[in-house]
């Protein structure tokens, strides 16, 4: 049976954080700097540049952005856990700014927003892990409320590259409510960590 590890992505994990991200799916050249700018400024990035924000990112946040899951001692999946208010595209998504409960400048509200898990070890249960180890990280760095934007795949059909929302029967598994259907094949979800 592998060991799971899952720990708080910092500075001296960056390349951890590297080996997950690129180990399928947008992770590579996105480096999880999707949901950090508006489109335009994102799209004006090369994979260099976003490589530099994400380790300067790393380097001086003071609660880490992301945890990194290992697996049997190699960095295998990804998660982006922290306040929304930091994750500026949500706010500037129509569909997701529109459908959500909470203010958008509520601090205290994070999101779940992005996962990678490399295509070796997938199908090992390890989104459901993250989704826990984000909660559990998010309610110990003082959250309300967590918040996330996942596919329903019983409805369509998503790629891999798709599925970095995360699944929506995952996060219904580990106790998140539906608040919005936006679309059709994607939700609003979220988890009152006050209950």
């Amino acid at each position: 049976m592998a060991e799971i590890v899952i720990s708080p992505a910092t500075a001296d994990r960056f390349e951890d954080a590297e080996h997950a991200l690129t180990g399928g799916g947008d992770g590579r050249s996105c480096q999880c700097q999707w949901w950090m700018m508006p489109n335009a400024q994102f799209q004006r990035l090369e994979t260099a540049e976003r490589t530099d924000l994400l380790r300067n990112e790393l380097a001086v946040a003071s609660v880490p952005p992301a945890l990194i899951a290992s697996v049997s001692g190699e960095a295998a999946g990804w998660v982006r856990v922290g306040p929304r208010v930091h994750q500026v595209r949500i706010a500037r998504t129509r569909a997701l700014a529109a459908n959500t409960e909470l203010p958008l400048d509520d601090p205290d509200v994070w999101a779940i927003s992005c996962f990678v898990v490399r295509r070796e070890h997938r199908g090992i249960g390890l989104n459901a892990r993250l989704i826990d180890a984000a909660v559990a990280f998010a309610r110990d760095h003082g959250a309300r409320v967590v918040e996330a934007y996942p596919v329903d795949t019983a409805v369509a059909h998503a790629s891999a590259n798709e599925l970095y929302h995360g699944v929506l029967s995952t996060f219904l598994a580990a106790g998140f409510r539906e608040v919005a259907r936006p679309r059709p094949d994607r939700a609003i979800v979220m988890l009152d960590l006050t209950a």
